[in-house]
């Protein structure tokens, strides 16, 4: 209060300074950050697929995401952190949605089906991450490679689970191919379809992509 000889304290507990800042406007910036940092990689996915990875520089990305250059450094240590940020967020939301596919289902066949849409929706969705991924990940730091391969793996291995409920006393092994084979076709063919010029029809490529990969989970 005024008079008493002290200064008064913001929001924030501190002293007055003349500057308020409500804690809506430190929400507000936070959004803000947040906004850019998905921007960055949203850029880096394009960037990386069409030029790869070690021919796209800090300026580069900072442009295509409508920054400076050496404002990357706000949100990421180096491009390297930036390419594991992209893979390891891709990673873990994959295995958040694989998980939270199979907890919702109520028979095995249901939870399968369900995989294979979430898989299919996520390759037609992302063919430039699936890009990097093939072709980048061997410019991820080593502890980066690691964990996105412990993501990777556990997410294969809940589809197995699913399956060897469907293959009662199959090998699981085999069921690990079946599941392998499935990513392979689901995840190739938005590629190959872009690669050769024109962006592939996800209304059309849907059902294609879905049925094909049911057929060759659950045959004999």
């Amino acid at each position: 209060m005024s008079g008493s000889g002290t200064k008064e304290e913001n929001v924030t507990g501190g002293p007055e300074t003349g500057t308020v800042r409500s804690p809506a406007a430190a929400t507000q910036r936070g959004q803000a950050k947040e906004l850019r940092r998905l921007a960055l990689l949203s850029a880096a996915a394009g960037l990386f697929a069409e030029n790869g990875f070690n021919r796209v520089s800090l300026e580069d990305l900072g442009a295509a995401a409508g920054v400076s250059g050496p404002a990357v450094y706000r949100h990421f240590p180096g491009k390297q952190a930036v390419l594991g940020e992209l893979l390891l967020s891709v990673s873990r939301d994959l295995l958040d949605g694989g998980l939270r596919v199979v907890t919702e289902a109520e028979n095995p066949m249901e939870a399968l089906k369900g995989l294979i849409q979430f898989q299919v929706d996520f390759a037609l969705s992302n063919p430039d991450v699936i890009r990097v991924q093939d072709r980048d990940f061997g410019s991820l730091s080593s502890a980066d490679q690691a964990e996105v391969r412990s993501l990777q793996r556990t997410y294969v291995e809940t589809w197995v689970d699913v399956l060897a409920r469907i293959h009662h006393g199959a090998d699981v092994a085999g069921l690990r191919v079946r599941a392998h084979a499935a990513f392979g076709l689901i995840n190739s063919t938005p590629h190959s379809v872009r690669h050769h010029g024109r962006r592939i029809a996800v209304k059309s490529a849907r059902p294609i992509l879905e049925q094909m990969a049911l057929a060759a989970l659950t045959s004999a």
